[in-house]
């Protein structure tokens, strides 16, 4: 999800909005055309799930039929649609991997590269030209208008209801997805599976159960630090450790809070972790400020310098969660060891 200290500047969307709305009424009716059969969304097999009712904040989104063209849009939709056997006609590549958007963990590829589309500001007239017959928003800001927007073009499944300013877990997304591919099935066993991983490690480090931890961040200019009901936090949560309270006590609607340098002490905890966003792991690390919090002066800290395993802790969908367990657990070990 966006850095903790990433102001939301104001959507222009309107702006192409006539000319989007106009292009989707003309091109959601006509559907694929037999032209467009190698772009189809693949690997999908019909499961006598249809239709399939998702439930989201919006209400209860109906799937008529198999979609063959699906746009992923959400933070993680798009791998999350391939750890099912589904490939994209279009996808939003939230943290700039290039190429397809996809991060290392992600073993499935695609057959025909999708259309890559915006983030915060989706280009619509983009998607509707894709001709989608499904549209997974399902990890985003859950703004009522990018919704109805999207809609228009195509069913949309939005942010579960509470799923607000990316504040969903990768088990809702994989469920929702999953069910609106038609293959529940699938997205439950990807989920339990990943659920005795989550398990193993735990069981592996009881040494983290009841531990306090800071997740933040830190960009160029400003400090922050996560909050609880986001992925970050819902992560560490699940091995065992119990989010900052000093940091819970300032949390709002949104997924993280600010920290000034003024009060960086805040974020002292039995294991802080950060992840450096536009700036280095070094200038973190050698900041006189944070080299004074007292997890950092006993070496209780963890700051990110692997770009990898930073992503895959950010992405927190079905896959990037099991990469970030092989790769993040030991070095939160070896902090909380010292």
């Amino acid at each position: 999800m966006p850095s903790p200290t990433t102001p939301r500047s104001g959507r222009r969307r309107f702006l192409v909005g006539a000319v989007a709305l106009a292009l989707a009424g003309s091109l959601a009716a006509c559907g694929s055309g037999p032209d467009d059969d190698k772009a189809d969304s693949a690997g999908q097999k019909p499961s006598g799930a249809f239709p399939a009712k998702v439930s989201t904040k919006f209400g209860t989104v109906t799937v008529e039929q198999q979609p063959k063209r699906v746009v992923a849009l959400g933070w993680g939709d798009a791998e999350t649609a391939l750890a099912l056997g589904v490939q994209p006609v279009g996808a939003s590549d939230w943290l700039a991997f290039g190429g397809d958007g996809l991060g290392p963990w992600v073993k499935a590829k695609y057959d025909r590269s999708p259309q890559k589309i915006g983030t915060l500001e989706p280009e619509y007239e983009k998607i509707a030209a894709l001709q989608p017959d499904l549209i997974l928003d399902t990890k985003s800001s859950g703004d009522r208008t990018r919704y109805d927007t999207l809609s228009k073009i195509a069913p949309t499944v939005g942010v579960p209801k509470g799923g607000d300013q990316y504040k969903q877990s990768w088990e809702q997304q994989t469920t929702m997805v999953a069910q609106a591919l038609g293959i529940p099935e699938k997205g439950e066993k990807l989920i339990a599976d990943t659920e005795k991983q989550f398990a193993d490690a735990a069981a592996a480090h009881p040494e983290f159960k009841g531990k306090t931890i800071t997740i933040g961040s830190r960009t160029a200019s400003a400090w922050g630090a996560y909050v609880r009901g986001t992925g970050r936090i819902d992560f560490v949560e699940r091995l065992g450790f119990t989010n900052n309270p000093a940091v819970e006590k300032k949390a709002g609607k949104a997924f993280s809070v600010p920290v000034s340098e003024e009060n960086l002490q805040m974020l002292d905890a039995d294991l802080m972790v950060m992840a450096p966003i536009g700036t280095t792991a070094k200038k973190i690390s050698s900041d006189p400020l944070y080299a004074s919090i007292p997890a950092a002066r006993k070496g209780h800290s963890v700051v990110f310098d692997d770009k990898d395993i930073s992503s895959a802790f950010a992405t927190d969908s079905v896959l990037s969660v099991r990469y970030a367990l092989e790769h993040v657990v030991p070095l939160f070990a070896d902090a909380v060891g010292k």
